[in-house]
């Protein structure tokens, strides 16, 4: 009678353990993985460390991500600095854009399997470390045919530069849009989206000792006019009635960059600020309120996506701007990849970013 219940007892464990080896077979050979932490807010250069953690297989509804590439973008050091809205609780690890692949799921997850590329489906991510289990709703799926550079990317600066063009004005055919920050990451796609759309972008750069060829890079891109902030100042393309008045301006600088781009908008034209680079007030003219209308509003990421997680909305512009990028009628913005052990040199070129080197740092986390 023992020899028997132990035979069967056996059985049913051999049973189990292959099951569960059959399921988690992705994470055999891991057992611990890396992460960059943070303990308290200060210079990111100073307070990230790489720790190393255990693994633990991914619970019934979790999916186990081993994150691929994940840029380094100014919201990142912001956040660590402790200067961002958005703060997780620390201890925590960075990151809130990246691309990773399914390496596990869990017994009740039916619509992600291993293999699948994913992109966090939220902020304050913390994808700054080789792999971890999620809830399978903390992630989305994206078709496998999107590249993995323009995967990485495609959740904040495609995202702001394709709803900012879709929310705030009703654009025709034609319409003019102005920019400054014309060379930025979400410049680059503002240009690229305003031509998919048919819209002309004005985009005004800083003047530098290569001007000329900036210039023709984003005119490459799909701009209709790229003019320095004192070209800006004195321009006659509106006044001679060479292009219509732009109906909306985006505007990422503040300062006197927003007061030029703001004077040159039509009448009940809007400006939307998603940044302030310069660290200077908006200010707007009183005559710009009274006598043209103007409204002045704000963007930003995050909150967009925490209001719009399940709509039918987001699932569209992401099938759209994948498509986009997969038919090469987007181009992520010129970057570099950095090992993930060499993480220090993407941080400190992003804390030295002055807007001129258009050079986007992605962590490869990959090599570790």
């Amino acid at each position: 009678m023992f020899a028997s219940k132990l035979t069967l007892s056996i059985s049913r464990s051999i049973k189990y353990n292959f099951s569960n080896i059959r399921q988690m077979s992705a994470t055999m050979n891991t057992d611990c993985v890396k992460s960059l932490l943070y303990k308290e807010y200060g210079d990111p250069v100073e307070v990230l460390q790489i720790t190393t953690q255990a693994i633990e297989q991914p619970a019934d509804d979790q999916v186990s991500v081993k994150w691929l590439l994940s840029p380094v973008n100014p919201s990142d050091i912001n956040t660590i600095q402790g200067k961002y809205p958005s703060r997780p609780s620390l201890p925590a690890v960075p990151g809130n854009e990246g691309v990773g692949e399914i390496v596990a799921v869990g017994s009740n997850v039916q619509n992600l399997h291993v293999g699948d590329k994913v992109v966090p489906n939220g902020p304050n991510f913390g994808i700054w470390r080789t792999q971890a289990n999620y809830n399978f709703k903390d992630v989305m799926k994206l078709p496998n045919d999107v590249d993995l550079v323009v995967a990485s990317m495609i959740n904040v600066n495609p995202c702001s530069a394709y709803r900012m063009l879709k929310d705030f004005i009703s654009l025709k055919s034609g319409d003019t849009v102005i920019q400054n920050g014309g060379n930025s990451a979400v410049g680059q796609q503002v240009i690229q989206l305003c031509k998919i759309w048919n819209y002309k972008s004005i985009n005004i750069v800083r003047d530098r000792p290569n001007i000329k060829e900036l210039k023709n890079q984003l005119t490459t891109l799909g701009a209709t006019e790229v003019l320095t902030e004192e070209e800006v100042r004195n321009t006659q393309l509106f006044k001679s009635k060479k292009l219509p008045a732009p109906k909306l301006a985006l505007n990422c600088i503040g300062g006197q960059s927003a007061h030029e781009v703001m004077r040159h908008l039509d009448h009940s034209g809007t400006m939307v600020t998603y940044g302030g680079m310069s660290r200077e007030p908006l200010t707007v003219p009183i005559a710009a309120l009274i006598f043209k209308n103007i409204s002045v509003k704000g963007f930003w990421m995050t909150a967009w996506t925490k209001a719009n997680m399940e709509s039918q909305e987001r699932m569209d512009m992401f099938q759209n701007l994948a498509g986009f990028f997969r038919d090469k009628k987007l181009q992520p913005p010129p970057y570099k990849l950095v090992p993930f052990s060499e993480y220090q040199e993407a941080i400190t070129k992003a804390l030295s970013f002055d807007g001129r080197t258009g050079i986007k740092y992605i962590l490869d986390l990959t090599k570790s």
